[in-house]
């Protein structure tokens, strides 16, 4: 594994490349640009333990590109911390209010995305979030 630098310069440089990554693919549609920001070895870590391989990745990313045509995305906060980048934003399609939230962190290595972990909440469904160790009956 090659260690990032830990210069503001090295931050600098992998948000960049998380951020064009995705913002050519939320504009265009274009998944292949985002293919060639993704090392060979790339996964997709999900919270359910599934892990995706980069073909199985974008895969799935071109899948849900269809259904996705016009969504929105806000940035809410960018963060980089040597070699992860984190990034909140908000996400709607026109006319489906209120939207996700998501948080992805990005693992940037010798220029290419190497690694993912995301978590996408619907905002509809924030609440009842805020709840889930309560025993029941409470």
């Amino acid at each position: 594994m090659t260690t990032q630098t830990t210069t503001q310069t090295g931050y600098a440089d992998n948000k960049t490349i998380v951020q064009q990554a995705l913002t050519a693919l939320v504009a265009t549609g274009d998944v292949e640009a985002l293919a060639q920001s993704l090392s060979d070895d790339f996964v997709h870590h999900r919270p359910d333990g599934h892990d995706s391989t980069k073909t199985a990745w974008l895969a799935a990313v071109r899948a849900a590109l269809v259904p996705l045509d016009g969504m929105q995305v806000e940035i809410e906060h960018l963060f980089a911390d040597g070699d992860h980048v984190m990034m909140h934003s908000r996400r709607r399609l026109p006319g489906d209010e209120p939207g996700i939230v998501v948080v992805d962190i990005w693992r940037v290595q010798d220029g290419l995305i190497a690694e993912a972990w995301e978590i996408i909440e619907p905002l509809a469904e924030a609440d009842a979030h805020l709840t889930w160790w309560a025993p029941a009956g409470r």
